[in-house]
């Protein structure tokens, strides 16, 4: 029998990997080896990019055009969330930029410009912000080396290499925000009358002198501290880009690195795919360590900042968005190592589009919803909060659902059911090089055809987008105006531009294999539609 017909025989039985995920490498694996005749493939730009050769989202012109100028957005944004903006005398209102914002700014082009500008510029690190992120980066250092997990691994890259991780990520998360509680004011340091633990604890806890030995900060300390912060993030991510940019050309951790030969694509891209320094993996320790942990307590300290702000009245649209992002990021630490085989890490090098976005661009835009309404409560009832928060978690929920089943089928090598059936598959086969030795291996995939993964490529990416329209509507736009839909908007970009590009580099792996597959499962997003 063919390999055509085989694969076409187990399109209705079988197993994959999906095209958005790579299966883990085992290093132990048997492999048929078999050495090129032409070894300078393996060490030319190519060979390193991990069979993607376009870059990164800069050859998306308005993801382009975004990165560009993220640097002063993410500062103007932190002002227009700040108390300093509240507090400011304008002819206009934030919450109505459609009908004040935009119309008084077209009427006064010169002035608009230059306070946009002064707005953006006094946006400045200061020692208290740089002191919140230089100790919540060391918190997150000391639990990523301390903190015990299995080993596991990431997918092979074409040069061979097999990147390998602790999973220690779900104990990350729980003990770093029990350490953010115990170390605030609300914990059983803080004044009796702030404390949310019962009063026996904290008298416990202040026996033992512990709380001798520092003063709690208060649980707001995330947006009081904001503006200063990402002022810090800002220079920092730059120059920490700088650095990597320079440590993969010169230095590079494995044989997945290159130059383009353009130093602004270097810079925007990146040169390495897996930099370590002292065995410190810093796309994860970037990524996941410290941008979503950011974002999971944000949330939750905005709504303390806004509870106190407004006289002890809680603003449900802020409280279910924040307990909705939390559960939505502790649901991420569960699937962190399918992360780490997602395109963010297996395709995108560490440069400044991912690694500059988690440093910065995460925490102003990721949280600008919830921080906006922190100044401006989203008036939402407790039914109507309670409704979206359902929503919001059916699509967390969904979105998990998709991740779970793609990973028991990884896991199983396509020996299990998806949705009470056997799954279709595609046998995908590809080609990894040594770089050192020349040697060509074969190997294969499975590609996913059944299940969530039948009805679209990318149907978790769906999922991903009715939570976060819910949480941007908890902040309650009718009300608020249209800046508080700004993350969910540019997450349907991102993801729309995100799914292309998996797209381009499955063509680029698998070949035929990948066009077979796409007849099965036609829809890269929503099924019927895109």
């Amino acid at each position: 029998m063919s390999n055509h017909q085989n694969n076409l025989r187990k399109r209705h039985g079988a197993a994959v990997k999906d095209n958005n995920t790579e299966t883990a490498a085992d290093p132990s694996q048997q492999q048929n080896g078999i050495y090129g005749p032409n070894k300078k493939h393996a060490s030319d730009y190519k060979s390193g990019t991990n069979w993607v050769h376009s870059g990164g989202i800069e050859a998306n012109p308005y993801l382009f055009a975004l990165v560009i100028v993220s640097p002063f957005l993410s500062l103007l944004l932190a002002y227009l969330t700040s108390t300093e903006m509240a507090t400011s005398a304008t002819t206009w209102r934030l919450t109505h930029p459609l009908t004040e914002m935009i119309p008084a700014c077209i009427s006064d082009v010169p002035t608009c410009i230059s306070s946009s500008l002064a707005a953006g510029a006094s946006v400045v690190p200061r020692w208290e912000g740089a002191k919140f992120v230089l100790s919540f980066m060391a918190v997150a250092l000391c639990l990523e080396r301390l903190l015990p997990g299995k080993i596991d691994f990431g997918p092979e890259t074409a040069t061979g290499h097999v990147p390998k991780y602790v999973d220690n990520g779900v104990a990350h998360c729980f003990v770093f925000s029990l350490l953010f509680f115990l170390g605030s004011n609300i914990g059983p340091c803080g004044n009796r009358d702030e404390q949310l633990l019962p009063i026996p604890i904290g008298i416990f806890v202040n026996n033992t002198g512990v709380c001798n030995a520092y003063d709690p900060y208060n649980f707001g300390i995330m947006y009081d501290v904001f503006p200063s912060s990402l002022a810090f993030l800002n220079i920092f991510g730059i120059v920490f880009c700088i650095f990597l940019m320079l440590k993969g050309i010169y230095f590079p951790s494995t044989e997945d690195n290159g130059s383009s030969g353009s130093w602004v694509k270097d810079y925007l891209w990146g040169t390495e795919l897996y930099p370590r320094v002292f065995g410190l993996d810093l796309k994860r320790f970037i990524n996941c360590r410290f941008s979503m942990t950011y974002w999971q307590l944000a949330g939750l300290s905005f709504c303390y900042r806004s509870y106190l702000l407004h006289g002890n009245v809680m603003d449900w649209g802020l409280f279910f968005s924040a307990l909705s992002q939390y559960i939505y990021l502790v649901k991420f630490f569960f699937w962190e190592m399918g992360y780490m085989r997602s395109i963010d890490i297996i395709v995108d090098r560490a440069g400044y589009e991912i690694q500059w976005g988690c440093l910065v661009w995460v925490p102003s835009v990721y949280t600008l919803h919830s921080r906006f309404l922190v100044q401006h409560p989203s008036g939402l009832s407790f039914p109507v909060a309670m409704a979206l928060f359902v929503l919001s978690i059916l699509g967390v929920l969904f979105n998990y659902a998709a991740d779970r089943e793609r990973d028991v089928f990884r896991a199983s090598k396509g020996q299990c059911l998806v949705w009470g059936s056997n799954p279709r598959y595609i046998t995908a086969k590809y080609t990894t090089v040594d770089i050192k030795t020349g040697m060509v291996t074969e190997k294969t995939s499975l590609l996913l055809a059944s299940g969530f993964w039948g009805m679209a490529r990318h149907f978790q990416y769906f999922f991903e987008l009715t939570a976060a329209y819910s949480w941007c509507l908890l902040a309650n736009p009718v009300r608020n105006g249209v800046v508080v839909m700004f993350y969910a908007v540019f997450l349907t970009g991102l993801l729309v531009d995100r799914a292309k590009r998996d797209t381009d580099k499955c063509r680029l792996k698998y070949g035929k294999y990948y066009e077979e597959y796409c007849d099965l499962v036609p829809y890269k997003i929503i099924p019927g539609i895109f």
